[in-house]
């Protein structure tokens, strides 16, 4: 019997992910303004968050929940150290630190790791299912705009142990539907996902004053001043 939190996750977190698409880094961004430093330390803060949460995840494949959403091959961690050496060179790991907004998002992954590790799905859901629907999109973009042979940069965008992208993404919502969870629980996974959404757009945020001194202020504000209506939702069908 389905639990039908898919289509709860879904639903959901449209207010999110359309409000995510408005913060002023990403409408750059989907306009096609990638300043080349503000994406590599985009990426930056991205590598801490997934290494947190792949380990945690990993910590509890056997659990009678997480088990059945833990799918190694969504794992971004080792493509973003690839991406990591790119931007920064061999030695990154002395210069790239995580920001305040994703050291806040780390605790927090930590802290439903130790308390309540079924949440851990709503941050699994917003990211991986946003990397390979709409992160695409962003892929093509900074590949384009930065002038980026293959996947060099852009290796987090990757997923090579995924072929069949829209197949995966229905394999998954099925394995979160057959996940054996009462009501309440579905509605703090949705709750977490929208969590996630808001520790995601701050990351963002923190990045536009590098990105303004980058583009210039007359820029930003002409790219910036139009909402957005969810252009990326419509690619995660």
């Amino acid at each position: 019997m389905s639990n039908n939190l898919a289509i709860k996750l879904r639903t959901g977190t449209q207010t999110s992910h359309t409000a995510a698409e408005n913060v002023g880094f990403m409408k750059c961004f989907l306009k096609g303004v990638v300043d080349r430093n503000c994406f590599a330390k985009f990426l930056g803060n991205l590598y801490y968050v997934y290494s947190q949460l792949e380990t945690e995840i990993e910590k509890h494949r056997d659990h009678p929940i997480i088990g059945n959403i833990y799918f190694p091959e969504l794992n971004r961690q080792a493509a973003l150290e690839k991406d990591m050496e790119f931007y920064y060179g061999k030695e990154w790991r002395t210069c790239v630190k995580p920001s305040p907004v994703a050291q806040s998002y780390i605790a927090r992954i930590r802290e439903l790791s130790a308390t309540a590790p079924e949440l851990l799905i709503g941050h699994a859901y917003t990211r991986y299912m946003g990397d390979l629907s709409g992160g695409q999109m962003l892929q093509k973009i900074a590949q384009s705009v930065l002038k980026l042979e293959g996947y060099q940069g852009t290796s987090f965008y990757n997923f090579d142990q995924i072929p069949d992208k829209k197949a995966f993404k229905d394999k998954y919502r099925q394995a979160l539907d057959t996940l054996t969870i009462d009501d309440t629980t579905a509605e703090k996974i949705v709750a977490e996902a929208n969590n996630s959404f808001g520790f995601n757009m701050k990351m963002a945020q923190e990045l536009e004053g590098n990105l303004i001194q980058a583009i210039g202020q007359v820029l930003f504000n002409s790219l910036t001043r139009s909402h957005n209506t969810g252009s990326t939702e419509v690619v995660i069908n």
